[in-house]
């Protein structure tokens, strides 16, 4: 077992109202808060990069966040925890630049994350098909690792990306590249990353013992054949994600940081379900204040109890979260409980909703005073065995990885030739087809919105009867994208409450197609039972998931781990 690392995470997040000068005292504080992380002993800090996503993060240049906490730090390593790395959002020589030139100011303390971007809002605005996002996330990678190694860099031409040889400067400290990691929100992209041979960033809040599950499958798939590596090192490591505040008492913690661990949750299920944002209009605050108790974030049942601590918590059928909210010895205990199952670095969110920079300063003290030490013991050792371990699948994962190009005739510049090339490239190769499912997909599930809005569970489900539904699977079946289905074959059951009437639906996907019929399924793979409102209320993204199991008017029998992946199979918006 390797001993734990522990790090701190950026969103800026800014909850109106806003005040005067309020993102320069934001940025201000964060500098202050990561100058005395690096003093008590935290190894990361990890600074997103959004763009558009307002109240919720104000992150949009994490480079130079990084830039500017590099010069107050001497030993915490600089985390971009991630990098957008569709072509529209940032040229993937750009990101080569940045990232190399963040290495240099800092002296090789980069840690490179990188993701594809899911919200509406980013994905929207600049451009990005949704379907397309996984595709330009592999090839601007494989581009980005050889603009590090390669002298020059061999040129490209693909889909996404066409540029000519050109050596990209400068080359960063870390050889052959900082280490690299990929935004990560469920199993399949745990599986991801290790086929990639990079570390999982998981965004997830996942219990310890759920953690665990994902640790074992990661190093099991990094130390088979499938892992072929994505760059030029293998970087293996899990990483989880949690609210964080801490004190003496139990209870000042709570007070302290609970408002800001729920709004943490409550913002990002905004922006990356399908509630409806107006810019520069639309207060998540307010929509926070007035509907956190049916979202799942129940302020009322988080109490002192002196027990051990978990992520979500439950009480009379009433969800909400907690995370790493409370004393020394509590946040102790939850971290030892990660570290068991393999977890390699746990990242506290602090700074988050309306927390107080004064009380981050004072719980990072606490936490670097009286829980990192208890870990530090030790620690080099077992990760320089744990790397002896791992050597020889590393060595044969990079065996499988195709090395640096070099070019076999020279190359001159030669600005005429390579506009016209330019010029002549062709927008990416797409289905015009799925790019039109996408847009009445998107239209419809803002349709769906404004149709629950406000209506009572009784006026909605009087709406959806059996013959409503039957309309309502049928368009299901139409939506299912093959692609998005990865293989999976199997019944999906689906059992709709409406008063003390309850409807089966049955989809059965073969043969890359799918049928439905009404009746109960012979061996569901999965099964939901839900009411119909909430079914409703669901698919328009006025509530989540999680939230409706905690409460109890969700039930899923089956394979737990794959219910996430039916949305996206039926056009859903995808949590990637």
């Amino acid at each position: 077992m390797v001993k734990i690392r522990f790090s701190i995470f950026y969103e800026h997040q800014l909850p109106r109202p806003w005040s005067d000068r309020a993102e320069e005292r934001l940025y201000r504080d964060a500098l202050e808060q990561v100058e005395i992380a690096d003093r008590v002993g935290f190894d990361h800090v990890w600074a997103v990069e959004h763009h558009f996503l307002e109240e919720y993060s104000h992150s949009s240049a994490p480079e130079v966040f990084l830039a500017a906490a590099s010069q107050r730090t001497r030993r915490i390593r600089l985390g971009h925890g991630i990098v957008q790395l569709p072509p529209p959002v940032n040229h993937p020589a750009r990101v080569a630049e940045r990232v190399a030139a963040l290495d240099l100011v800092s002296g090789g303390r980069v840690d490179f994350g990188t993701g594809e971007a899911s919200s509406m809002a980013e994905l929207g605005g600049f451009g990005v098909p949704r379907e397309e996002k996984r595709a330009m996330w592999q090839d601007a990678m494989d581009a980005i690792t050889r603009m590090f190694v390669e002298e020059p860099f061999a040129g490209w031409d693909s889909p996404y990306l066409r540029m000519p040889p050109r050596n990209v400067v400068p080359k960063p400290v870390q050889k052959p590249h900082p280490p690299l990691w990929v935004a990560c929100s469920r199993r399949e992209t745990i599986h991801f990353a290790a086929r990639n041979g990079i570390g999982a960033l998981s965004f997830s809040f996942a219990e310890p013992e759920d953690a665990g599950v994902w640790v074992d499958e990661y190093y099991r798939l990094l130390n088979s054949e499938e892992c072929v590596p994505v760059g030029f090192a293998v970087n293996p490591g899990v990483a989880v994600v949690l609210p964080m505040m801490c004190h003496e008492d139990e209870a000042t913690a709570i007070e302290r940081g609970i408002d800001g661990a729920h709004f943490f949750g409550f913002a990002l299920a905004h922006y990356y379900g399908t509630s409806p944002h107006e810019p520069g209009r639309t207060s998540i605050w307010d929509d926070f204040v007035r509907h956190r108790e049916e979202r799942g974030y129940s302020r009322g049942i988080v109490g002192a109890v002196d027990a051990p601590l978990s992520v979500r918590i439950t009480e009379g059928g009433v969800g909400s979260l907690r995370g790493a909210v409370g004393t020394p010895a509590q946040v102790a205990e939850l971290v030892r409980r990660y570290e068991a199952v393999g977890v390699d670095q746990v990242i506290f969110v602090l700074q988050a909703g309306p927390n107080r920079h004064d009380h981050v300063c004072e719980s990072l003290e606490l936490v670097g005073e009286q829980v990192i030490p208890r870990f530090a013991e030790g620690r080099e050792e077992r990760e320089r065995a744990r790397a002896e371990r791992l050597a020889p699948a590393v060595e044969a994962a990079l065996a499988r990885r195709e090395p640096p190009r070099e070019r076999a005739a020279p190359y001159r510049i030669d600005e005429t030739a390579e506009l016209a090339r330019a010029r002549r490239r062709r927008a990416p190769a797409r289905d015009l087809r799925a790019a039109a499912r996408t847009a009445v997909r998107a239209r419809g599930r803002h349709a769906l919105a404004r149709l629950v809005a406000g209506r009572s569970d009784d006026r909605l489900e009087r709406g959806f009867g059996p013959a409503a539904q039957r309309v309502f699977f049928a368009g299901m079946v139409r939506a299912f994208d093959p692609g998005m289905a990865m293989g999976f074959e199997g019944e999906l059951e689906f059992r709709l409450r409406r008063g003390e009437e309850e409807t089966p639906w049955t989809i059965e996907i073969r043969d890359g197609r799918a049928h439905v019929r009404p009746e109960r399924a012979r061996r569901p793979v999965v099964g939901i039972r839900i009411g119909a409102a909430d079914f409703l209320r669901l698919l328009a993204g006025e509530r989540q998931a999680p939230a409706l199991a905690l409460d109890g008017r969700l039930e899923i029998d089956g394979d737990v781990a794959f219910a996430p992946r039916i949305g996206e199979m039926f056009g859903g918006v995808s949590p990637y």
